[in-house]
């Protein structure tokens, strides 16, 4: 069980009951969004028409390559481990990981919408990675 060492995610963990149990983990911290760090997407494609940063990434941040060894480095680690595995995360490193998890590349976590406290569950179908749930908000009804 892991968490970024971000609040955000620390906070769920603790509130979802697993804070005591998830040590925190670098390779789950959101993307380093650079000069685009606090703008919303409307702002950036004011500056950058057509702008998609699964496919034009960030200036003066992290690269779609380096988020990808991110991402990689937590699909070697869940599929290392005898049991299931918990991560709580953000968004886009959580999008990443789901792209990767099924061996595509990262553009692909575009047409993988994820909303806030959502979850997800990764896991195997015929021995293939497969997506067993995603996005799922049944807890807050």
């Amino acid at each position: 069980m892991r968490t970024s060492p971000l609040a955000r995610a620390r906070e769920t963990c603790e509130l979802a009951g697993f804070g005591d149990r998830a040590g925190t983990w670098d390779a789950l911290l959101e993307w380093d969004y650079g000069a685009y760090e606090g703008m919303t997407p409307a702002e950036i494609q004011a500056v950058r028409p057509g702008w998609l940063i699964w496919r034009d990434g960030v200036p003066d941040g992290e690269s779609l390559a380096e988020v990808t060894a991110r991402a990689d480095e937590v699909v070697s680690w869940a599929r290392s481990e005898d049991r299931d595995v918990l991560v709580f995360a953000h968004g886009h490193i959580l999008r990443s990981i789901g792209a990767r998890w099924l061996g595509l590349p990262i553009d692909f976590a575009a047409r993988i919408r994820l909303n806030p406290t959502s979850l997800s569950v990764l896991g195997w179908a015929y021995g293939e990675p497969a997506i067993e749930s995603w996005n799922d908000l049944g807890h807050l009804a």
